[in-house]
């Protein structure tokens, strides 16, 4: 059995709507068990103990979340050259375009010398004011349909020892 490890963090809701929809998805497809942990109680043991990998957070100024860096910070050296060649993929909601809080994965995912095996999932909800970037989000059903179909698709992978 082989296990997936969702990392996100949260503040208005909708990166949880996409880390659970993903699990969702993955639990559809037999062969994996997936783990869902906050980024802020994750670290180097649940890495070690995971086949594969997604990191979701929101976009926060430009960059990943807060929490989601503290939970890099904590982790990143105590595991470094022990997870290499794992899978990974990155989900991001943002509020207009995403790119950089996924570069900044890439390039700490790059230094772990994991394996992309997704492009970076984006959900956009085009939030621009303070109002609506600090509301409770709702995210719709297709952006939730995508989440669960890239659950699916790394949890066939790794069961199938694609990844």
């Amino acid at each position: 059995m082989k296990t997936l490890l969702v990392v996100y963090h949260s503040m208005t809701g909708g990166t949880e709507q996409m880390a659970r929809a993903l699990v969702a998805g993955a639990a559809l497809e037999q062969g994996t068990t997936t783990r869902l942990a906050h980024a802020a109680t994750a670290g180097p043991t649940d890495l070690l103990a995971a086949d594969g990998l997604v990191f979701a957070t929101p976009e926060n100024l430009a960059a990943i979340s807060g929490q989601m860096k503290d939970f890099f910070d904590r982790s990143y050296y105590a595991v470094l050259d022990r997870i290499n060649g794992r899978p990974y993929a990155t989900m991001i909601c943002a509020g207009s375009d995403g790119q950089n809080a996924a570069r900044q994965i890439a390039r700490i995912a790059t230094g772990w010398r994991l394996r992309q095996v997704a492009e970076p999932l984006i959900v956009c909800t085009h939030a621009q004011t303070p109002e609506q970037v600090l509301a409770p989000k709702d995210l719709g059903v297709a952006d939730l349909a995508r989440c669960r179909e890239l659950g699916a698709a790394i949890a066939s992978g790794l069961a199938l020892g694609v990844f």
